[in-house]
C-alpha cells in the first residue's frame, strides 16, 4: 500500500476514535433512559448506533466526551436517573418541558462539571436535599422553575455554589425567607428569580450584598414590610419585580437605581406619591405601580424617562391633571394604563403625540369634555378604554375614532349621558374592531345601521341605554359576533328570524387572540382575550313580544340566554334542550304559559336557571338538573307545583276536588232542605188560612 494511503487510513481511524463516546458515558445515558417510564422513542433511536456522540440530543467535544444533553420538550416521563452525574465532562444538561417527577438528584447539583442545569417545567417534587460537602461547584446557571418543589433552601447546598450566576426557582412552593447566602458566596451572582412561591417575611437587607445583581424577581409571594434601604444600593440592578406581595411604605430612594429598566411593584400596599426623582431613571422602560394605595399628582419629571414603553398606574388614588406630564417626550410609549384613579380635567393633547401607543386606558376617572381630533394620529392604537368618565358628544367621538384604523377594542360606556345614538353614514372606519362597548349611557335612538359595517365584530355591548325599535334584520351579517348584550333598553317587536341565524351562536369558532390590556368586567373578573367572553344572547329588560321561536334551539354554541322581563307569551320551547352548552337560562318576568319541559334536565352545565313570575303550570321536574335550583327560580307561578315550592301536586288536586265536592253536597242539602221547608210552609199556610180567613 502506498505511504499516502496508509496515512489516510490512520488519519480516518484517529477521527473515528475522536468522535466516539466512552463506554461509561454510553452506559450512563442508557441507564437514564431505562429508568424512564416513557422515553419518546429514545431507546430505539439510540440503539441504531453504538456511538453515543451521534445520538439524538447528545453533543460531544472533539476529545470524545459528552458535553451536552439536550432533551427538552420530549414528553419524557419518570425519574431523573442519578447516572447522569457520572458524565464527568458534561457541561450543559437540559431536561426542561417534560413530565419528569420525583426528587432532583443532588449528584447533578454537586457535579464536578455541570455548569448549566435546566429541569424547569416538569413535576419534580419534594425538598431540595442538603449536600454533604460545601466544596466549590462549577454550577453557574440553575433553572428549577415550574415544578412542585417545597421547603426551604438548604444553606450547605448554596455555600458551595461559588460560581453561581443565575438561579430561577419560580413557580414552586418554596417557603421561608428569601435566601441571601449566594450574595456572600457567589461574587458574580446576577439573577435571582423566586416568583410564585410561598416565601414570607420581609425582604432581607442581605440582598444588598449581591453587588452584581441585575435582576431580582420575587413577585407573587407573601413578602411584607418595607423596601430595605440596602436594596437601593444595587447599582447594577436592571429589573426589580416584586408584584403581588404585601409590601408597604414608599418608593424610598429609587433614584439610586440608575440602571433600572423594569420597576414592578404592583399589587402591594405602597403609599405616598411618585417622587420627582423618578426622572433620574433615564433607562426605565417599564413602570408598574398598579393596585397600590399611592396618591398625589404625577410628577412632571416622569417625562424625563424618555425610554418608557409601559406605564401602569391603575387602581390607585392618583389625582390632578395629566397635563403635568409632557407625554410627547415619550416616543416609545406603547401602553398607558390609568384605570380607576381620580385624574380630572381633559385628556392632554400630548398623549396624541405618542405615535407608537397601542393601548390607552383612562377609564374610571373624572375626565370630561370632548375627544380631540388629534387622537386620530394614534395609527398604532389597538386598545382604547375611556369608560366611566364624563365625556360628551358621542357622534363626534365616533367620527374621530373611526380614523384609528388598527382599533380592535373600543370601550366608551358610562359616558355621553342622555345623548342620541348616531345613526348616519358619517360613522365610518372600525374595519378591525372586535369589541365594542357603548353601554350604560342612556342613549336614545335605534340600533344604528353603521354597526352592520363592523364586519369583524365579536362582542357588542349596548345594554343600559334607551334604544327603541326592533332588532334589525342585518344583525346576522355580523358573521363573527358571538356575545350580544342589548338588555335594559326599550326595544320592541318579536325576536327576528335573522337572530336565529347568527353563525357564531350556532357554532363557536372564536380564535384565541389576546387583548393589548385585560378587559375588566368587575373588580375581580378580567378577560385577557375575546374568547373569554361567554357566547351570550341577552335581550333582557326590554319590550319584546310574541313567542320564543322554536328555532332558538339552533343556537347550540350559547352559554348564556337571557330573555327576562319582556312580554313573551306561549310556552317554553322544547328545543331549548338542544343548547347543551347552556350555563345560564333566564326566562323570568314574562307571560309564559304551559309546563316546564322535562327535557331541560338534559342541560347538564346549567348553573343559573330562572322562570319565576310567569304563568307556568303543572309539576316542576324534580329528577335531574332542574331539581337542583331553589324555589326563587320558580316563584310567581301560582299554578306550578312540586316539592321545591312545598306545593304538592297530588294533594293539591285532592284538596281542590274535595272542596268542590263539599260545596256540591252543601248545595244539594240546601235545595232539599229548602224544598221541604217550602212544602211544609205552604201546607201550614193553607191550614191557617182555612181557619182564620
Amino acid at each position: 500500500m502506498p505511504p499516502l494511503g496508509l496515512a489516510l487510513i490512520m488519519l480516518f481511524s484517529l477521527v473515528s476514535l475522536a468522535t466516539s463516546c466512552t463506554e461509561q458515558e454510553k452506559g450512563s445515558l442508557l441507564q437514564f433512559v431505562a429508568e424512564l417510564s416513557h422515553d419518546d422513542g429514545l431507546t430505539s433511536s439510540w440503539g441504531t448506533d453504538t456511538d453515543c456522540c451521534k445520538w439524538e440530543g447528545i453533543t460531544c467535544s472533539s476529545n470524545q466526551t459528552v458535553t451536552d444533553v439536550f432533551l427538552a420538550s420530549r414528553s419524557l416521563q419518570g425519574h431523573i436517573s442519578a447516572s447522569l452525574g457520572n458524565l464527568t465532562n458534561l457541561l450543559r444538561l437540559n431536561l426542561s418541558h417534560n413530565l419528569l417527577f420525583g426528587h432532583l438528584p443532588m449528584e447533578l447539583v454537586s457535579s464536578s462539571s455541570i455548569g448549566v442545569l435546566d429541569v424547569s417545567f416538569n413535576q419534580l417534587n419534594g425538598d431540595l436535599q442538603e449536600l454533604q460537602s460545601s466544596a466549590p461547584r462549577p454550577l453557574q446557571v440553575l433553572n428549577i422553575s415550574s415544578n412542585l418543589f417545597t421547603g426551604g433552601f438548604p444553606s450547605t447546598t448554596w455555600k458551595g455554589m461559588t460560581n453561581m450566576v443565575a438561579l430561577n426557582a419560580s413557580n414552586n412552593s418554596f417557603t421561608g425567607q428569601i435566601p441571601t447566602i449566594l450574595c456572600v458566596n457567589a461574587p458574580s451572582f446576577a439573577v435571582l428569580h423566586l416568583s410564585y412561591n410561598k416565601f414570607n417575611g420581609s425582604i432581607p437587607p442581605g440582598l444588598g450584598n449581591c453587588s452584581m445583581l441585575t435582576s431580582l424577581n420575587a413577585g407573587h409571594n407573601n413578602l411584607s414590610g418595607t423596601l430595605p434601604d440596602e436594596l437601593f444600593d444595587l447599582k447594577f440592578l436592571e429589573h426589580l419585580s416584586l408584584p403581588n406581595n404585601q409590601l408597604e411604605g414608599s418608593l424610598g430612594s429609587v433614584r439610586k437605581l440608575t440602571n433600572l429598566a423594569t420597576l414592578d411593584l404592583g399589587g402591594n400596599s405602597l403609599s405616598g406619591n411618585i417622587p420627582d426623582s423618578i426622572g433620574e431613571l433615564k433607562r426605565l422602560e417599564e413602570l408598574h405601580l398598579d393596585q397600590n394605595s399611592m396618591s398625589g399628582e404625577l410628577p412632571s419629571t416622569l417625562s424625563n424617562c424618555t425610554n418608557l414603553i409601559i406605564i401602569d398606574l391603575k387602581r390607585n388614588r392618583f389625582s390632578g391633571q395629566l397635563t403635568n406630564v409632557n407625554f410627547s417626550n415619550l416616543p416609545n410609549l406603547k401602553t398607558l394604563d390609568l384605570l380607576q384613579n381620580n385624574f380630572s380635567g381633559t385628556i392632554p393633547e400630548s398623549i396624541y403625540l405618542c405615535s407608537n401607543l397601542t393601548a390607552l386606558r383612562l377609564s374610571s376617572n373624572k375626565f370630561h369634555g370632548q375627544l380631540s381630533e388629534r387622537i386620530g394620529n394614534l395609527m398604532s392604537l389597538s386598545f382604547l378604554s375611556l369608560a366611566n368618565n364624563s365625556l360628551s358628544n358621542i357622534t363626534g367621538a365616533l367620527q374621530i375614532l373611526g380614523s384609528c384604523r388598527n382599533l380592535t377594542t373600543l370601550l366608551i360606556g358610562h359616558n355621553f349621558l342622555d345623548e342620541a345614538m348616531p345613526d348616519d353614514d358619517s360613522i365610518d372606519g372600525f374595519k378591525k374592531l372586535q369589541v365594542l362597548a357603548i353601554n350604560d349611557c342612556s342613549l336614545s335612538g335605534k340600533i344604528p345601521f353603521w354597526l352592520s359595517k363592523l364586519v369583524n365584530l365579536e362582542v357588542l355591548l349596548l345594554d343600559g341605554n334607551q334604544l327603541t325599535g326592533p332588532i334589525p334584520d342585518w344583525i346576522n351579517s355580523l358573521n363573527f359576533l358571538f356575545h350580544i348584550n342589548i338588555s335594559n333598553n326599550s326595544l320592541v317587536g318579536k325576536i327576528p328570524t335573522a337572530l336565529m341565524d347568527m353563525p357564531m351562536l350556532k357554532e363557536n369558532k372564536v380564535s384565541p387572540k389576546a387583548f393589548e390590556l385585560s378587559v375588566y368586567r368587575s373588580q375581580s373578573r378580567q378577560y385577557r382575550m375575546p374568547i373569554s367572553f361567554s357566547t351570550m344572547l341577552n335581550l333582557g329588560i326590554n319590550n319584546f313580544i310574541g313567542v320564543i321561536p322554536h328555532e332558538i334551539g339552533q343556537l347550540k354554541a350559547l352559554h348564556s340566554l337571557n330573555l327576562k322581563s319582556n312580554k313573551f307569551t306561549g310556552g317554553i320551547p322544547q328545543s331549548i334542550s338542544n343548547l347543551k352548552n347552556l350555563e345560564v337560562l333566564d326566562l323570568s318576568g314574562n307571560h309564559l304559559t304551559g309546563v316546564i319541559p322535562t327535557a331541560l334536565n338534559n342541560l347538564h352545565f346549567l348553573s343559573k336557571f330562572n322562570v319565576s313570575n310567569n304563568d307556568l303550570d303543572g309539576p316542576i321536574p324534580t329528577i335531574g338538573q332542574l331539581g337542583t335550583f331553589p324555589s326563587s327560580s320558580f316563584d310567581g307561578n301560582p299554578s306550578l307545583c312540586g316539592p321545591v315550592l312545598a306545593r304538592h301536586c297530588g294533594s293539591a288536586k285532592t284538596i281542590f276536588s274535595t272542596e268542590q265536592t263539599d260545596k256540591k253536597v252543601e248545595k244539594i242539602i240546601f235545595v232539599i232542605a229548602f224544598g221541604a221547608f217550602f212544602g211544609v210552609g205552604v201546607l201550614y199556610d193553607q191550614m191557617v188560612l182555612s181557619r182564620f180567613f
